[in-house]
This record gives structure tokens, sequence and C-alpha cells, in this order.
């Protein structure tokens, strides 16, 4: 029988938009569009990296909860508010997914708010982080 799992995180946006902050499908993963605001405080960090970060905090507590990772992640969409702020992002997105190195689009469109600097949405596969992988390089 099909399974279908539905995360709130009690975001007012959430409820607003009548929308999960993450859905899974059986053992596919499909995390929203995730801002850098930390849950404990409401606070959204000014600080690039810190929101970078806060984001990727965000997606890993979801991904969690439906006993999945970071590692199982096999496609990224990354909004960047400003496309001065792509090399930044871009190298901490590196660092998290070094490795895990899924299918991604980085874009720079307006977002939700301009104290939004990042998001990030993801697709996941549980149990990827555990499959066999091959590797094809078409420059070698």
């Amino acid at each position: 029988m099909l399974q279908i799992t539905k995360l709130k995180t009690g975001s007012k946006y959430e409820t607003l938009g009548s929308y999960s902050r993450l859905v899974a499908v059986d053992n596919w993963i499909f995390v929203s569009n995730t801002a850098g605001r930390n849950p404990a405080t409401g606070e959204i960090p000014e600080d690039l990296e810190a929101q970078t970060r806060q984001v990727f905090a965000n997606i890993e507590t979801a991904l969690h909860a439906v006993d999945a990772t970071l590692a199982d992640v096999v496609c990224s969409r990354v909004f960047i508010q400003n496309p001065e702020d792509v090399a930044s992002v871009m190298t901490i997105v590196g660092e998290v997914f070094r490795g895990v190195d899924p299918a991604s689009t980085v874009t720079c469109p307006p977002l939700g708010s301009t104290v939004y600097r990042v998001e990030l949405e993801v697709t996941a596969y549980r149990g990827a982080s555990r499959a066999t992988t091959q590797l094809i390089d078409l420059q070698r």
C-alpha cells in the first residue's frame, strides 16, 4: 500500500499557504523551498554563511523526521537573492553535498522577502546514501 507522510514544522507560512515542509511518497521525499529562519528563535541570520547553514539545518531536521539524511538528496534547487552571492552560497552547498553530488539548479530570482538571501528545495530518495553509485565523468 502506498504510504504518504506530510511533515509540518509550525511555520505560519505552511498554514497560510496550506503546504507541508516535506512530503514523502514511499521512499521519494520532496522538501519545500526552505529559508534560513531559526525555528527556535524565529530569527533569520543577516550573515549569508549563517543563513545558508541554517537552511541546511532546517532541511536536515525535516529529513531526519522521516529517516533520511542530506546524503539521500538526489536533486537540489538553490535560489539566491543576489547574483553576487552565488560563489559564497555554492561554496557551502559544495561543502555539504561533496560526495553526494545531486543534480542541481541554481537561479537568482526575487525571493519572498529581501531578508531571505538564499533558499533551497530538495528531492531525496530514502536509502540513496546506501545505494551502489556509478559515476560517469565525460571529461576523463
